[in-house]
């Protein structure tokens, strides 16, 4: 995609259009951004921007572009229906995501890695065992560096590992990856879409491009029709390429690749982790041996995701504060090996809780239920399992631990957001972590 000389616009000032304006501006283009936001609260991204050397337009004035527009760059945050995308309709060329303008400029191969849960750490792994066996590779997207900052700096990699949303898909065009994974599908994000369609069909558009060339890497569970070759996985099914079998995970040979019991990673869930990260970088190149466990083995895994915090008198203590919605709950659950004690509980988003009954006794020896929708949750799960009611995530921990029954491990996984009490699952996660060190 050749820039110089080309007007674009870039909407929105966050990180994604930041860094999509200052990789425009390096390729020759006469760069202007725009973000609708109150101009008294977006002061700070102003003097960021003007600092860059970028105009930044603020309030009402981003609503009525005065200038004509080769491109228009749309920041991942912004809704293409919301009223700024509209304005830029009838004066741009066209109107792209942040993520196809970077992949239009760069001539590196994708792996790119969508889900509803477990992007993150499958993103962090597969960038990590492919720099451990020899490839150079970046973690970008939704986590690391903007992808538009991978293209900026032009380092050569051989493979930039994608983590992408539903809301960056939204807006591709060409964008091809060579290798595609689809983690799982739940609902989420409902305040931006009309349906779970809508949802799903966003998320499905990073298979819409490839060919029989490309790989996509599929949760076995799911059913899917694409263009492109496909390795299944599942550690819950015998019938997937890659497979959880008595604490080790198999290939689609039938293979012993590893042992998952010495990786530092908890839950079945993460057991899918390592699958699929294992079958991208096999692909990628990578060949199964000695190397590529031990840097599975050598993957720290980032924080607040079934994080084993503590241990105490034999009692297990992990922090899954990144459990924001009944999907990620589930899982959680789902992965460990015995019935826990469930902290539980947040803001009030609206969410059935109702939906997790038939496993709650299977999986649940009891729980301690907090924040706004904690009494909703007791109601809910009451006649089930023993559950208490708390105020306080303090409580919730010295209750969990006082009344825990035979189970030997708590888990921490809230199943919704953390805004009733926190500034996010981060500074959840981490006063959970204080108040269970606290019991000592």
């Amino acid at each position: 995609m050749e820039l110089n000389g080309k007007k674009v616009a870039v909407l929105g000032c966050g990180t994604s259009g930041f860094c999509a304006a200052r990789l425009a501006q390096k390729k020759g283009a006469v760069v202007t951004t725009y973000d609708s936001g109150a101009t008294e609260k977006l002061a700070k991204a102003v003097d960021r921007f003007k600092s860059a050397g970028f105009q930044l337009v603020t309030g009402e004035a981003a609503l009525a572009p005065e200038d004509h527009f080769d491109i228009t760059v749309i920041s991942p945050g912004i809704d293409a229906s919301w009223p700024l995308a509209k304005a830029f309709d009838d004066v741009s060329d066209e109107l792209i995501g942040e993520i196809e303008f970077a992949w239009r400029l760069s001539r590196i191969p994708v792996i790119a890695i969508t889900g509803t849960n477990g992007k993150t750490t499958t993103t962090m792994l597969t960038a990590h065992l492919l720099n451990q066996c020899g490839k150079k590779a970046i973690a970008a997207g939704n986590c690391g560096y903007a992808y538009s900052d991978v293209v900026y700096f032009g380092e050569d990699f051989d493979w930039v590992v994608l983590e992408v949303s539903s809301f960056q898909m939204e807006t591709i065009k060409d964008f091809r990856p060579q290798i595609a994974v689809w983690m799982n599908f739940a609902p989420d994000h409902m305040d931006r879409y009309t349906s779970v369609e809508d949802y799903r069909t966003a998320k499905m558009r990073i298979f819409e491009n490839m060919t029989a060339d490309d790989l996509a890497i599929i949760k076995a569970e799911e059913d899917m029709d694409l263009s492109s070759r496909q390795i299944s996985f599942s550690a819950f099914s015998d019938q997937s390429g890659y497979q959880y079998r008595n604490g080790h995970i198999t290939d689609p040979a039938g293979k012993d690749v590893l042992d998952f019991s010495a990786t530092r990673l908890n839950g079945k869930h993460n057991a899918e982790n390592v699958m699929v990260a294992v079958a991208a970088v096999r692909e990628a190149g990578v060949e199964a041996g000695p190397a590529l466990s031990d840097a599975v083995f050598s993957f720290v895994p980032p924080p607040h995701r079934c994080e084993v915090v503590a241990e105490k008198d034999g009692v297990i203590f992990v922090n899954d504060s990144k459990s924001t919605n009944l999907h990620s709950l589930e899982s959680a659950l789902l992965g460990q090996d015995s019935a826990v004690t469930l902290i539980v509980g947040g803001k009030n988003k609206g969410l059935d809780f109702s939906e997790l009954n038939q496993i709650i006794p299977k999986t649940v020896a009891g729980a301690v239920c907090m924040g706004e929708i904690a009494d909703e949750i007791a109601e809910c799960w009451g006649g089930l399992i023993p559950c208490h009611v708390v105020g306080s995530l303090k409580e919730a921990v010295e209750t969990a631990y006082r009344e825990r029954g035979p189970t030997n491990v708590i888990l921490f996984s809230p199943g919704t957001s953390s805004f009733d009490m926190f500034s996010g699952f981060e500074e959840r996660g981490d006063c959970f972590r204080k108040e269970v060190a606290n019991l000592y």
